[in-house]
């Protein structure tokens, strides 16, 4: 099945970024490119989580599955933590990753847990 991780590309994680520069979220996007990405999980930009106070931020979802979010991510050192727990999440039937089995950030930095869609 599918995973997707989505990214919010726009996200300045609080801060002023001068002109020309990459916001962090952006710059999140190209280090979790720039990693080892698990088998079966994409990386979609998205232009906004609604997290902007909490940024960066990442959406883990899949259908049928609990969706994730996740915030306070730094762009320079966590995109290893948060690939591995892609891997756990597609690796969960449901996406309910026991707790021990998460990365560190993913244990102490989600944003929401939204339950899956119902199919019509």
């Amino acid at each position: 099945m599918a995973v997707t991780l989505h990214v919010c590309t726009t996200c300045r994680a609080g801060q002023p970024v001068p002109e020309g520069a990459l916001p962090p979220g952006a710059r999140l996007h190209e280090a979790l490119h720039a990693g080892d990405l698990p088998e079966g999980v994409t990386i979609r930009p998205v232009e906004c989580l609604s997290a902007c106070s909490q940024g960066c931020a990442v959406a883990l979802s899949a259908p049928g599955r609990w969706t994730y979010v996740y915030g306070r991510l730094n762009p320079e050192t966590d995109a290893p933590a948060i690939l591995a727990g892609a891997a756990a999440y597609a690796g969960a039937a449901d996406g309910i990753v026991p707790w021990r089995e998460r990365p560190e950030i993913f244990r102490k930095q989600s944003l929401a847990r939204i339950p899956p869609l119902e199919a019509p």
